[in-house]
C-alpha cells in the first residue's frame, strides 16, 4: 500500500476547508479549462481548480520567462478568490518540458526504455521537475505507462516497454525523480499517471475518434470538413486504434496492464489520468468499477483522476448532461473540459441539485484534490523560485539528455565491425535530411502537439553532432544522397514523420519510397552503410537490412543529437537494448502471432569501445 501523503493535521485543514466551501466553489476545484478559453476573473469567481496549456498551448513569446509570467499570474489571480485556495498549472511535460522553447528535450519513453536505467530515469526526472518548477507550473501529464500491443498504435513510443517489470521500474522512477526531495519541496511536481487502463491494447478498427463516413463515401467532402493533410493521414491509418476498444479479457488487463499503476502509486503519485479508450465495450471516463473499485478501492489511491482532453464527451456523443453525470459518478474527480467550462459547471451543478450526483461523490473528489495541493504545499508557498528559470535548457540537463541518448541507442547490425567509426579516419558521407533536423529527432509532443521538423527549438543535430566529434571536413553531407566520390562509409539517417496519439496510427509501418531511393543512392557511393532509423517505434525493414552492413536504432532522441554522434564514434559504448520485439513483417505488428521477430526484445550489440577523451 502507498505510504499516506497527508498526516492528520493536513487531512483536518482539508476537512475545515471543504466546510466552507459553497456548492459551486466546489465544482469549481473540480474545473479545468485550457489557458486560451479562460475569461478575465474567471479564475477567482468560479474558483477554479487548475488550469492546463495543452500540445502548443504557449504564451507569446515562447520563453521561459514568459511562460512564468503567464502561469503565476493565473496563480495569483486564484489567490484572491473567497477563500484564497491556490491553483495547479498543468501540462504535458512528457519528455522534458518540451512545449518551452528553450527546454532540455530528452529522449522519448521507448529509447529510455532500450536504456533499462532506472537511476538515469529518475535523474531525468528530477532534471524536468525543475525545468517545469522554474516556470511555475507544479503538475505535468506523466508518465505514461502504457504497454503497447500494436506497432501500428501512434502513441507507441510513449511506451517504455512490452514488459511490464521494465514500465513499471521506470515510471516509478521517473514518479521518484518529479517529487524529488518531497512532495512540498518547491521544486517537486505533480505527476499524473496515464492512462489508466490499458490504452495500448486496443483493437485495430475500433477507434471512433474521427467520423470516416463521409471519407469513405465523398472523398471531396471530407477533404472540406477535414483538410486535405488529415485526409491523407486517414488514408495511412489515422485513428484506426488509438481510443479504441479494450477487448482483452480481465485476467490479461490485470497482469499486463495494472502493474505499473500499482507501482507508480506505492511510489506516491497523487493523480491518475483516465484514457479516452474502452473495455470490452465501456469508456473508461464512465468505468466506475476500474476507476473507483479498483483503483481508489482495491489499490488504495488516495490521489485525484483527472480526465483527458474533453474524454467525457465521448460517454454520451450529444447529450454532455448524461456524461457529465456518467463521468463524475464513475470516478472521474476533475474533468479536463477544456473549451466551454461554464458549461460544465452548470451542467455538473444542476445533476447534484436533483440528486443524480450525490453531495458525497461531490466532498470526495474535492478532497482528493485539495489534499493533492496541500501535498504539494500550494497553501503554504503557491509560488516558486523565479531563480530556477536559470536551469532550463542549461548545460547539466543537457549534458544528462546526451548521455540519455547514448545510453538509448540500440546496435542491431553491425557487419565486419563498422562501428564504431574512426573520428580520425577518412571522411564519412552523410545522407539524408533527418541528420539535420531537430524537430525530426525530437517527434511529437515537442514545442506543438504534432511536432514538427525544422529547427522547432534549441539543440544540436546529428549532423552537427558528428562534425563536433570528427571534425567538419571529415564529415561530407549531402541530404539527398548524390555524391561525386567514393567513401569508405556512408551513414544513412532516416526518420519518421513527427506525429502524436491517433494521428500517428499507421496501417502499414516501413519506409518511404523516397528514403528507399535515398539508400540506393548512398549504397552505391560507398563501401559500406550504417543506417540510423530515428522512428517512435519498429519498422519493417526485413528486406533492405542484407544491404546495411550497420543499423542502429536511434528512437526519437530529442535536442542533444551529440549522443548520437557520441556512440557513433566510439566516444561511448552501444549498450542499449531492445525493449520491444521487432516485427518480421507487416503481419506481426500485432503481438501475440506465430512469426518469430526480426530481432527480440533484449537484443542490441554491445561495443565495448574504449571511452575517447576530448
Amino acid at each position: 500500500m502507498p505510504s499516506p501523503s497527508l498526516t492528520p493535521q493536513d487531512h483536518a485543514f482539508v476537512d475545515r476547508l471543504l466546510a466552507q466551501m459553497t456548492l459551486d466553489e466546489k465544482i469549481g476545484q473540480m474545473t479545468q479549462p485550457e489557458k486560451n478559453s479562460v475569461r478575465p476573473g474567471d479564475v477567482a469567481r468560479l474558483a477554479l481548480g487548475s488550469v492546463l496549456s495543452g500540445g502548443g498551448g504557449n504564451p507569446e513569446p515562447n520563453t521561459p520567462a514568459s511562460w512564468r509570467a503567464m502561469v503565476s499570474a493565473f496563480q495569483d489571480e486564484a489567490l484572491t478568490s473567497r477563500l484564497n485556495i491556490p491553483l495547479i498549472y498543468g501540462v504535458d511535460a512528457v519528455h522534458g518540458h518540451n512545449n518551452v522553447v528553450g527546454a532540455t528535450i530528452f529522449p522519448h519513453n521507448i529509447g529510455l526504455g532500450a536504456t533499462r536505467d532506472a537511476e538515469l530515469v529518475r535523474r531525468i526526472g528530477r532534471a524536468t521537475a525543475l525545468e517545469v518548477a522554474a516556470t511555475d507550473v507544479r503538475w505535468s501529464f506523466a508518465p505514461a505507462v502504457s504497454i503497447p500491443q500494436d506497432l501500428r498504435w501512434g502513441r507507441s513510443y510513449e511506451g517504455y516497454s512490452q514488459d511490464p517489470a521494465v514500465v513499471s521500474a521506470l515510471a516509478t522512477a521517473l514518479v521518484e525523480g518529479f517529487k524529488g526531495e518531497g512532495w512540498r519541496s518547491p521544486t517537486s511536481i505533480l505527476p499524473s499517471v496515464k492512462h489508466y487502463l490499458a490504452d495500448a491494447a486496443t483493437t485495430w478498427g475500433t477507434s471512433r475518434r474521427v467520423d470516416r463516413t463521409a471519407l469513405n463515401t465523398d472523398r471531396t467532402l471530407a477533404t472540406a470538413q477535414m483538410g486535405q493533410s488529415t485526409v491523407e493521414l486517414l488514408d495511412l491509418g489515422a485513428w484506426q486504434i488509438d481510443q479504441g476498444d479494450t477487448e482483452i479479457d480481465e485476467a490479461t488487463l490485470r497482469a499486463v496492464h495494472l502493474p505499473p499503476y500499482r507501482a507508480a502509486i506505492e511510489a506516491g503519485a497523487l493523480n491518475v489520468m483516465a484514457s479516452y479508450s474502452s473495455w470490452q465495450g465501456l469508456k473508461m471516463h464512465a468505468h466506475r468499477y476500474l476507476l473507483t473499485d479498483v483503483l481508489k478501492g482495491e489499490l488504495g489511491f488516495e490521489g485525484f483522476v483527472v480526465s483527458d482532453w474533453e474524454g467525457i464527451d465521448q460517454i454520451h456523443p450529444g447529450d454532455y448532461g448524461r456524461c457529465v453525470v456518467d463521468a463524475v459518478n464513475a470516478g472521474i474527480d476533475m474533468v479536463m473540459v477544456p473549451f466551454d467550462y461554464e458549461r460544465f459547471i452548470t451542467c455538473l451543478r444542476g445533476a447534484v441539485q436533483a440528486g443524480e450526483v450525490s453531495e458525497t461523490r461531490i466532498d470526495d473528489a474535492v478532497r482528493r484534490i485539495l489534499g493533492a495541493k496541500v501535498a504539494l504545499g500550494l497553501f503554504e508557498q503557491p509560488h516558486t523560485d523565479p531563480a530556477l528559470l536559470s536551469l532550463v535548457g542549461g548545460a547539466d540537463h543537457r549534458e544528462l539528455a546526451r548521455e540519455a541518448v547514448a545510453k538509448s541507442l540500440v546496435l542491431l547490425r553491425n557487419e565486419g565491425g563498422v562501428l564504431p567509426l574512426d573520428p580520425s579516419g577518412p571522411a564519412v558521407l552523410v545522407a539524408g535530411p533527418d541528420a539535420d533536423d531537430l524537430g525530426a529527432q525530437c517527434g511529437g509532443w515537442t514545442i506543438s502537439w504534432m511536432g514538427g521538423r525544422g529547427p522547432t527549438t534549441t539543440g544540436t543535430t546529428i549532423l552537427a553532432g558528428l562534425r563536433a566529434a570528427a571534425g567538419a571536413e571529415r564529415v561530407h553531407f549531402r541530404p539527398d544522397g548524390h555524391a561525386d566520390q567514393t567513401y569508405p562509409v556512408g551513414v544513412v539517417v532516416l526518420a519518421e514523420d513527427p506525429y502524436a496519439e491517433g494521428m500517428g496510427d499507421r496501417e502499414h509501418l516501413g519506409l518511404s519510397d523516397v528514403q528507399l531511393a535515398l539508400l540506393a543512392r548512398v549504397r552505391a557511393r560507398c563501401e559500406r552503410m550504417v543506417v540510423v532509423l530515428l522512428s517512435g517505434r519498429p519498422l519493417v525493414i526485413t528486406d533492405q537490412l542484407p544491404a546495411w552492413d550497420a543499423l542502429v536504432a536511434a528512437w526519437l532522441p530529442g535536442t542533444e543529437g551529440q549522443g548520437v554522434a557520441d556512440v557513433l564514434f566510439g566516444r561511448r559504448p552501444f549498450t542499449g537494448q531492445l525493449s520491444f520485439d521487432w516485427p518480421r513483417s507487416q503481419a506481426s505488428l500485432r503481438r501475440g502471432g506465430d512469426e518469430a521477430p526480426l530481432f527480440r526484445m533484449g537484443d542490441g550489440l554491445s561495443e565495448k569501445a574504449p571511452l575517447l577523451v576530448g
